[in-house]
């Protein structure tokens, strides 16, 4: 028998680049940070800001009021009013009564302003009690000095014959102001215009 031809041997695989798989490997994580980072950014820039906080009514209007009693709060305003007001409160009862006192000055003169607000259960009854109390001799809601919750040398009483009146329906909401100087000062034209931008200070008062 004639020799056998020796058989070819399998070719033998390359060997692997192990510094190239790594490097490799370190660019695809590479890319997925960098990618990760620019989606994050992204979703951040793109978030809504935040609400800035708004300032206190007292300090956005023409006068600059300063608290001095209240917020008193009650649900009972038949209780917290008199004459023809506390006839129309029980027929109609409220939802909330807010009632505060705050000063202000202006040229010297200080000024003492009641503000309350009333909630009422629909608008056209918190029309009617606006109605009924800028008329005369209706009686009003009881401010914090004539029910002697506030109580100081020389207040003035801010439901007087000299006092300013102002008010304003929003929604079912009635806001009524009254205002009136301290030390028996007169000028009608600047406690009416103090009274008029008190109006604002009900919304430090609804919630």
């Amino acid at each position: 028998m004639g020799a056998v031809p020796p058989q070819p041997r399998p070719p033998v695989p390359p060997a692997r680049d192990t510094r190239s798989l790594l490097l490799r490997g370190a660019g695809l994580v590479a890319i997925a940070v960098v990618s990760g980072l620019l989606w994050y950014l992204i979703r951040h820039d793109s978030a809504p800001d935040e609400p800035v906080a708004q300032p206190p009514a007292q300090n956005s209007g023409q006068f600059q009021f300063t608290k001095v009693a209240g917020p008193e709060k009650t649900g009972d305003c038949t209780a917290k009013s008199y004459g023809d007001t506390k006839d129309f409160f029980q027929d109609n009862p409220c939802q909330s009564l807010v009632r505060a006192l705050y000063t202000t000055e202006s040229g010297g003169a200080k000024a003492l302003v009641s503000v309350v607000v009333v909630g009422m259960p629909d608008s056209s009854k918190a029309k009617a009690l606006k109605a009924l109390t800028e008329k005369d001799g209706t009686g009003n809601v009881t401010d914090l000095v004539r029910d002697k919750t506030f109580a100081a040398t020389g207040t003035p009483s801010v439901s007087g014959s000299d006092a300013a009146y102002a008010s304003k329906v929003d929604g079912t909401n009635t806001t009524i102001v009254l205002a009136d100087f301290y030390a028996k000062h007169k000028d009608k034209d600047l406690i009416e215009k103090i009274a008029d931008d008190a109006l604002r200070l009900s919304a430090d008062l609804h919630s």
